[in-house]
């Protein structure tokens, strides 16, 4: 093993199973805040990395951020559906 890697201190989380759910109990330093309820999940190479899912999406909307001016350019126009209710 490197040796920069010895100087790292790691944390550790159990996991296990509650009914068919895997669960992981993580260390307090690591845990969400209690007003956190849902997270998004992605997983990066081996590693899964959890996002709080915001609750309010006013901050996201705030940064101004917009989809550039060829967002959907490559998308296919369908033709309207006639339909009889």
């Amino acid at each position: 093993m490197a040796s920069h890697l010895k100087s790292i201190p790691r944390s550790t989380a159990r996991v296990g199973w509650n009914n068919r759910s895997q669960t992981v109990t993580m260390p307090l330093e690591y845990r969400f805040p209690e007003s956190v309820r849902e997270v998004f999940i992605r997983r990066e190479g081996e590693s899964v990395i959890l996002t709080p899912r915001p609750t309010d999406w006013s901050g996201f909307f705030a940064t101004g951020m917009k989809a550039s001016a060829d967002f959907m350019a490559e998308n296919e126009r369908l033709p309207i559906q006639e339909r009889t209710f």
